[in-house]
């Protein structure tokens, strides 16, 4: 049958093995709810913002024509059930276009003619790949990244990422020795770099770059005379200082300007900052217009609905709520936060310096049994599969150094966070205490991890937890 296929559909390369998506498959089979499924498997791998859906819902019982295809009283279903163009509704592009400026505290403005809607960032930025790059050229990205990327960048238009390595030394900042070596690496490989990609804020680090890493960003791009894009679908997560930075405010004051204007180029969603992935709004803006016309013909594969559209504009048309939805977000974003660092301080656990994104990159160096891939890899399995938690191992976002992982917070209930910080205390401390005994006695307590799945709160009581203890000999 396979035969009968095309090389696309056959090949291995959407990354759906990464042990990011892994994790997500094992969450699926194994579920926790507080009634239903109180040992199951908690969600921590998903970035997606919970915390206002009462804000939203709030609006949406206040302003029911909106939902209801009516304005001003009259209905407008049949304009808006009927064809539209690829370019949008003037009314949401608009609105969009205010509404990320309100999240850059209006230090920058944004000209809704430059930008171009797509069905979500991951439309976004395989559009700008396909427009700014050929199969078999190369984009460089900072280490550790979002895991989508080798999906969303590589998979249909052949384009390679060379990574940027970054180090916990220093925070994981970018470097300009870190970015000249991914451009030699990229060159002895015989591969024509076409542009750097940055998400600011980061994802997984959960923090906003800085202005001199920008600063340095726009000299490399100028002096390759190569492209810069800059995701920044979590702009509007900033929940500390120092305050975020877009890069379309850096290049206002780049001395560079005119030089590379054409080469910037930014993505944008509303499915973090406003909590609304399942929309899949999101947005291309670039100063280049022959990208801009490109983009906008390419998006015809992947256009927002009408409806969806229609209701967005009008909520984000109204100045009142949109004032006090981005104040409320950053300060639930920031309680949260809070709680889960708490959270793992008293489970003997540290996380990167973070102000920003809805989630913590963790180390857990410590708790390693071998400071390998390998190690941390076998460390996942047993916090998914053990512990009843799905965190993102580093290796998933090509981290050079084993032992950090990324953690949410924004996707569930204060209860389950805490819950998920009891089971993970539980862990650190089993590992801890099998230490202590091993090296008192000189022998391994091989007994002593499988005692602490019936001591603490994981009973085997499901298809997958059923085979736990069988398990422990991979580990």
């Amino acid at each position: 049958m396979e035969k009968l296929l095309s090389t696309k559909a056959t090949c291995d390369s959407h990354v759906q093995d990464s042990s990011y998506f892994l994790g997500w498959q094992e969450y699926e089979k194994n579920p926790y709810d507080e009634i239903l499924n109180p040992k199951g498997i908690i969600q921590m791998g998903l970035a997606e913002n919970q915390l206002c859906f009462d804000l939203l819902e709030s609006w949406l019982s206040e302003h029911p024509d909106a939902a209801a295809f009516k304005q001003e009283n009259a209905s407008v279903f049949k304009e808006i059930a009927l064809f539209q163009d690829y370019y949008g509704l003037p009314a949401f592009k608009n609105a969009l276009a205010e509404f990320m400026s309100e999240n850059r505290g209006n230090r920058v403005r944004f000209d809704p003619n430059k930008l171009v809607l797509t069905a979500g960032a991951t439309s976004a930025n395989e559009t700008l790949v396909f427009c700014l790059a050929n199969p078999g050229e190369a984009l460089l990205l900072p280490t550790p990244y979002y895991p989508g990327f080798d999906r969303d960048l590589k998979w249909r238009t052949g384009v390679e990422i060379i990574p940027i390595h970054c180090s916990s030394s220093n925070g994981f900042q970018i470097t300009k020795t870190a970015l000249e070596q991914a451009h030699r690496r990229a060159r002895k490989r015989n591969l024509k770099v076409k542009g750097v990609l940055v998400t600011n804020p980061s994802n997984p680090l959960g923090k906003t770059v800085s202005r001199s890493e920008l600063d340095m960003l726009l000299r490399f791009i100028s002096a390759k005379g190569i492209h810069l894009i800059s995701d920044e679908i979590y702009a509007g997560t900033v929940f500390a200082p120092p305050a975020f930075v877009s890069i379309a405010e850096a290049l206002m004051e780049f001395n560079d300007r005119d030089k590379v204007l054409n080469r910037i180029h930014i993505v944008y969603s509303l499915s973090k900052d406003l909590g609304v992935p399942g929309f899949r709004a999101g947005a291309i803006y670039s100063n280049n217009d022959f990208v801009v016309s490109a983009a906008t013909k390419m998006s015809s594969f992947g256009l927002v609905s009408s409806q969806t559209q229609h209701l967005l504009s009008a909520m984000l048309s109204d100045k009142k709520f949109t004032r006090n939805y981005i104040e409320e977000n950053r300060k639930r974003l920031e309680e949260r936060h809070n709680k889960l660092v708490m959270g793992l301080e008293k489970a003997g656990i540290g996380a990167l310096e973070s102000n920003a994104g809805l989630f913590c990159w963790v180390d857990m160096r410590h708790l390693l049994a071998s400071n390998t891939f390998e190690g941390e890899i076998k460390l996942w399995k047993k916090i998914v599969y053990e512990v009843g938690l799905n965190i993102s191992p580093g290796t998933s976002f090509h981290c050079t150094e084993p032992g950090w992982f990324r953690i949410c917070y924004a996707n569930m209930s204060q209860e389950t966070l805490t819950l998920s910080m009891q089971r993970l205390k539980a862990f650190a401390e089993s590992v801890e205490r099998t230490r202590t005994c091993t090296k008192s006695t000189g022998k391994s307590k091989k007994m002593s991890l499988s005692k602490w799945l019936f001591d603490y709160c994981l009973p085997c009581t499901t298809s997958t937890f059923g085979c736990r203890v069988n398990m422990l000999s991979d580990f």
